[in-house]
């Protein structure tokens, strides 16, 4: 995010003992088969937490932009996209720009993928967020775990999820680079869309999801388009983690993040945006920001509830 002025396999075993039991329960017990339904419309903890691992890890150096380990970080997205059998885009799977305005040569690259909708194929919801980071300072490595490694592996998991759950509105799963230079990747596929941009209907933005010691996480962007308030109003009280709307209300100064990330340029274009993200903590933009200190439960529900969100937009016909 621009600047603001021990195994998870024991978890995923868990669950899918938890899942087993319910199945074989379900014939004599109707309640058991709708939980057994419910723990298993969950995201995959395993490749969630494991994402997240190789993301912000000493290997890819902190991804900054123009760099062998963001350069590393595209090459896992790709393959990822690519093992799921995501589409590309006509222009390709690598969407290339230049750093900035008097910078010719491309720099920075975006990753994209598309899912077809089964109802709604001609509408598209962008579901994003920004895989570069701060790279390396003075000889430290800014790793950029909650910045934004979380919401780099929410989408891959989000990306694995929506492939075996197909939706109604056709997806577009794009990791943006060069955001911590500016927005400069989601600036660039805003002006150069891989589909017409009068169908892009919604972009649900995903940066700084996995540390907050109070359990709250903020969808921003309600004040701008209170029509999307309703929607995750719905989803409260299926989640334990605590949704809370704000940071989008041009009053609040520094406080409000409407520019501060890569939501900022399809507000822009007047494409309506959800931003989920939570507050600063103390190792926000430091060398700190590290594997070590993600909440990983914390994250895990926050991931499924951003899940659940989509589902829901995905299942109205029209937003507004």
């Amino acid at each position: 995010m621009l600047l603001r002025g021990p195994k998870t396999v024991i978890l995923s075993l868990a669950l899918l003992l938890l899942v087993i039991s319910c199945k074989n329960k379900a014939n004599k017990n109707p309640e058991a088969g709708k939980k057994a339904m419910a723990a298993a419309n969950v995201l995959d903890s395993t490749s969630l937490i494991n994402d997240l691992a190789y993301l912000s890890s000493e290997t890819l150096g902190g991804r900054e932009t123009g760099t062998p380990g963001n350069a590393l970080a595209r090459v896992y997205i790709t393959k990822r996209f690519d093992s799921l059998q995501l589409q590309p885009p006509a222009g390709g799977r690598l969407q290339a720009f230049p750093a900035n305005k008097q910078d010719s040569a491309p720099r920075g690259q975006n990753v994209i993928a598309l899912i077809r909708g089964t109802a709604h194929p001609d509408e598209y919801y962008v579901i994003s967020a920004h895989y570069d980071h701060l790279g390396m300072k003075e000889g430290k490595i800014f790793y950029g775990a909650d910045d934004n490694a979380s919401g780099s592996a929410c989408l891959l998991a989000l990306a694995r999820y929506f492939k075996q759950h197909p939706p109604r509105h056709s997806f577009i799963f794009a990791s943006f680079d060069a955001e911590e230079k500016g927005l400069v990747g989601s600036r660039y596929f805003v002006s150069n869309p891989p589909v017409d941009s009068n169908k892009i209907k919604l972009n649900v933005n995903m940066d700084m999801v996995s540390r907050n010691d109070k359990n709250e996480i903020y969808a921003s962007g309600t004040y701008h388009y209170p029509f999307l308030k309703q929607y995750v109003d719905s989803i409260k009280s299926l989640t334990p983690v605590q949704v809370l709307f704000g940071h989008d209300n041009p009053s609040e100064g520094h406080n409000d993040w409407t520019n501060q990330s890569d939501h900022y340029p399809f507000h822009k274009a007047r494409i309506p945006y959800l931003y989920f993200g939570v507050e600063d903590h103390p190792d926000y933009h430091k060398p700190t920001d590290t594997f070590d200190k993600v909440d990983k439960g914390f994250y895990y529900r926050v991931c499924n509830m951003i899940k659940e969100t989509i589902v829901l937009l995905d299942k109205q016909e029209k937003l507004n």
